[in-house]
């Protein structure tokens, strides 16, 4: 029994430790070169993870500030237009008290024929005569027009 296990042990010695030792070491090997792969791979994942994430922060202050110049142009654009605005109002009141002014001037004008005319049909009845009527209405005119507006306002 001695001997078949000793020549069990030299057979299984040369013909089977050998390989089996073999096979250890080499999934030995290939144990310890995955954990090292996973190791850089850990590594290379850290530094992309880093890199991401440098990355994502200066995008959101890229967003940031063109958020920020969005706005600052739409304030520009904002000021302008009521800039235009106002600018345009102005325009459209003064274009008014000009139109104001020449009604004014025209009823003013329009107001003093009828007085003239008010004036002669008056004095032709209190005079019972009637003199020429161009030289009536230049006689009225001319002392109408040496009559100031104020005078007129203080004698009332």
């Amino acid at each position: 029994m001695l001997i078949v296990f000793i020549g069990l042990f030299v057979i299984l010695k040369v013909f089977a430790f050998g390989p089996i030792l073999k096979s250890v070491e080499a999934r030995e090997q290939a144990l310890e070169d995955a954990i090292n792969a996973a190791q850089r791979d850990r590594e290379e994942a850290a530094t992309l993870l880093a890199e991401h994430r440098a990355n994502l922060d200066a995008s959101r202050g890229e967003a940031q500030k063109i958020i920020a110049d969005a706005r600052i142009a739409a304030e520009r654009v904002r000021a302008e237009l009521v800039e235009q605005a106002h600018a345009e109002q102005a325009s459209m009141l003064a274009r008014a008290r000009q139109e104001i002014e020449r009604e004014k001037t025209r009823a003013i004008a329009e107001l003093r024929r009828e007085a003239v005319d008010l004036a002669i049909a008056g004095a032709s009845k209190v005079i019972e005569k009637n003199l020429d009527q161009d030289a009536n209405r230049k006689l009225v005119e001319s002392f109408l027009a040496s009559v100031t507006p104020a005078a007129v306002t203080a004698s009332r």
